[in-house]
C-alpha cells in the first residue's frame, strides 16, 4: 500500500499530477486545494491508494487532514472517489467541519455530484466527524466515537445512534452508551 510519495513534478493540471519518484512516474489525482499549494518543481503528498478490480488509483493530498476527509467520505455508501475528491476540492477540512457541525445541507448540495439524498446521508453518517477533522482528539470525541461503535455493534442504525448521542449530556463512553440506550428504547 502506498501512503506517501515525494518527487519531481513532471506534469501538473488541476485534477492530477505526474510525479517522478526515482525514475518511476506515478499519476496521482489531486484536489484543487492541493494543486494550489504545490510548487513548480517538487511535491510531497499523502496518498490514498485505492485498488479496484480494473484499476489502481492514487489520490494525493498536501495536507493530512484533507486525506482524512477524503477517506472518511469513502466510507459512506454511495460516495466514491470522484465525489469525495469533489468535496475536498470545494471545501477545506476546516470549512467541511463547520458545515458538519452546523448541519448545513445546502452547502453540501453545491458540490458537483452531491444531491439532496447524498447530502443528507453525509450529514447523518459523519455526525461527530468534525472534531476528528479539526484534530481535536479530545477525550469527549474519543468517547463519542467509542460509544458510536459500541451501539453499532449492537445493531442500531447510524441515524438513530447520531440522534441519541447528540441528545446525551454525558462525557464518558459508558455514560453516553447508557443514555443512548435509554433513548433508543423509546424509538
Amino acid at each position: 500500500m502506498i501512503v506517501g510519495l515525494e518527487g519531481i513534478i513532471e506534469y501538473k493540471e488541476p485534477a492530477l499530477v505526474h510525479l517522478n519518484v526515482n525514475s518511476v512516474i506515478y499519476e496521482v489525482f489531486i484536489s484543487l486545494h492541493t494543486y494550489g499549494s504545490m510548487s513548480a518543481e517538487r511535491a510531497r503528498l499523502h496518498i490514498s491508494h485505492i485498488i479496484r478490480e480494473d484499476a489502481q488509483q492514487l489520490y494525493g493530498f498536501a495536507d493530512k487532514s484533507e486525506k482524512i476527509l477524503f477517506e472518511g467520505m469513502l466510507k459512506i455508501s454511495g460516495i466514491g472517489p470522484k465525489a469525495a475528491l469533489a468535496i475536498c476540492s470545494t471545501f477545506t477540512p476546516e470549512q467541511f467541519a463547520g458545515i458538519i457541525s452546523s448541519k448545513d445541507i445546502n452547502a453540501l448540495k453545491k458540490v458537483p455530484g452531491i444531491g439532496p439524498k447524498s447530502a443528507g446521508r453525509i450529514m447523518v453518517e459523519l455526525a461527530g466527524f468534525d472534531a476528528v477533522l479539526l484534530g481535536s482528539g479530545t477525550a469527549a470525541t474519543t468517547a463519542v466515537n467509542e460509544a458510536s461503535m459500541a451501539l453499532e455493534s449492537l445493531g442500531f442504525k447510524k441515524e438513530q445512534i447520531a440522534k441519541a448521542l447528540n441528545a446525551s449530556h454525558a462525557t464518558d463512553t459508558a455514560g453516553l452508551v447508557k443514555d443512548a440506550l435509554k433513548l433508543l428504547q423509546k424509538l
